[in-house]
């Protein structure tokens, strides 16, 4: 039987309760990126949520790697030309799909450069948000510091799950639409096929008539 008698245990035991969606939060990931190259990550994330990143490019001579951030409209929200260590940070205005490009440029011919090692490591929501200072700047004590990060991680998740009931009421009212679609096109596709088998009979009625193979 699990027993948590005292408010930091409470705090400990939600916190691992809450871990799963703290993981997701966080994006990490270290990969070579070849000399005259490009190569872009995506990830969808909800609105108004704070994202914070920290990147590390191996330098290799006579090569420059530039570093792009932009939504689905092409706006861009960072940008670093020769980039090779540093952070950024922007707060998202809509839920959309968002895009981290590095470019590597070099004079030299491919395959005459070792590849770059880039490390990229983000993070959004909860996990995005420097509570140590926050509890410098509103003097917070350890556990009030664990409950607001808590408390955050709740709200993060309601939004969650409001999205998901509305993108569920939408793809519903979506399916009602098509099949309604479908149900007066199936109507109209069977006055069709009924008007053109009267037609045809009315037509080979006249045609047998004429040739006088029937009265």
């Amino acid at each position: 039987e699990l027993e948590c008698s005292s408010p930091p245990a409470m705090a400990r035991f939600a916190a691992l309760l809450l871990l799963p969606v703290l993981v997701e939060s966080v994006f990490s990931i270290s990969f070579f990126l070849p000399v005259n190259s490009r190569k872009c990550l995506r990830e969808e994330i909800h609105k108004d949520v704070l994202v914070t990143g920290e990147y590390e490019i191996g330098e290799q001579a006579n090569t420059k790697t530039n570093l792009k951030i932009t939504d689905s409209s092409s706006h861009i929200l960072y940008s670093k030309d020769d980039a090779t260590k540093g952070k950024f940070a922007f707060t998202t205005e809509d839920y959309d799909m968002f895009e981290v490009c590095f470019e590597s440029k070099s004079p030299m011919g491919t395959g005459r450069v070792p590849d770059q090692l880039v490390n990229l490591d983000m993070k959004h929501g909860v996990e995005a948000k420097n509570y140590e200072e926050i509890a410098k700047v509103e003097k917070l004590k350890p556990l009030e510091v664990e409950l607001r990060r808590l408390e955050d991680l709740s709200e993060s998740i309601v939004n969650d799950f409001a999205y998901m009931k509305k993108r569920e009421e939408e793809m519903r009212d979506t399916n009602e639409s098509t099949n309604t679609r479908v149900l007066y096109f199936s109507i109209f596709s069977m006055c069709c096929l009924i008007g053109l088998a009267t037609w045809q009979v009315f037509y080979l009625r006249r045609f047998f008539k004429a040739k006088k193979l029937i009265e």
